[in-house]
C-alpha cells in the first residue's frame, strides 16, 4: 500500500529536506516555526511549523508514524483527500495552540515545530476508517491512549496541538466516511472548505480578541 503513498511520500521528503535546513541554517525557526504572539501578522506559521522538528528523534517519530498512516490511509481516502486531512489537522493543531494560550504567559510567546498535530489527525482519521469498515477500533484506541498520556505528561509537548489535530482530523474524515455514496464528491469538497473556513475564521476571532 505504501507503493502508491505518492503524497505521504512527499510530505515525508519536504519534512526531511526542511530539517536539514533547519541544522544548515537555525534561524528559520524564528520565521516559520508557530508562535502565537506573531501569529496574526504571520499567518503562514500555522502551516509551515508543520514541517518544522526540534531534533532529529522528533523527526524521525513523527516520519515513521506519517509512513505507516499515510501508508494505508492514503490508497484508501484518495490524494486530495489525504491531502486535506493532513494540511487540516496541521492547521487544527495550530489553531487550537492559538486559542489555548493566553498574552502574558510563557506559552504566548512559546516556539512550536513539529508534524505532530496533523500526524494526531491521521490517528483519528485511522479510527474513523476503521469504525466506518467496521473493523476492530482497539489497537488505534489504545495507541491513541498511550500518545494523550505521553502528550499530557511528557516535557515540551504541546498537547494543544495535539488535541486540535486530533479533533480536526476526526471531523474531516467523518465527512467522507459517512458522505451519501451519490453525492460523495460534492459533500467531500463542501465539507473540506467549510473546516478550513471555520478555522480561519477562529484564527481571524482570535486575533481580534487578543
Amino acid at each position: 500500500m505504501v507503493s502508491d503513498a505518492v503524497v505521504t511520500k512527499v510530505l515525508i521528503g519536504l519534512c526531511v529536506a526542511a530539517y536539514v535546513v533547519q541544522v544548515l541554517a537555525p534561524a528559520l525557526d524564528a520565521r516559520l516555526a508557530f508562535v502565537p504572539v506573531v501569529a496574526a501578522g504571520e499567518p503562514w506559521r500555522f502551516l509551515t511549523t508543520a514541517f518544522l522538528h526540534a531534533n532529529y528523534m522528533h523527526l524521525g517519530f513523527n516520519m515513521w508514524a506519517l509512513w505507516v498512516l499515510g501508508g494505508s490511509l492514503e490508497p484508501v481516502l484518495g490524494r486530495w483527500r489525504f491531502t486535506a486531512v493532513y494540511l487540516l489537522s496541521a492547521l487544527g493543531g495550530s489553531t487550537a495552540i492559538y486559542w489555548l494560550s493566553w498574552p502574558g504567559t510563557d506559552a504566548w510567546g512559546t516556539m512550536t515545530v513539529g508534524a505532530s498535530g496533523a500526524v494526531f489527525g491521521l490517528f483519528s482519521t485511522m479510527f474513523v476508517v476503521q469504525r466506518r469498515f467496521g473493523r476492530d477500533t482497539s489497537g488505534i484506541v489504545a495507541l491513541l491512549a498511550i500518545n494523550a498520556v505521553i502528550s499530557f505528561l511528557g516535557a515540551n509537548i504541546s498537547w494543544q496541538g495535539h488535541l486540535g489535530g486530533l479533533i480536526v482530523g476526526g471531523i474531516v474524515a467523518a465527512v467522507y466516511a459517512w458522505a451519501p455514496r451519490g453525492k460523495r464528491q460534492t459533500v467531500g469538497i463542501v465539507g473540506t472548505v467549510a473546516v478550513a473556513v471555520v478555522l480561519v475564521g477562529l484564527n481571524i476571532a482570535r486575533a481580534l480578541i487578543v
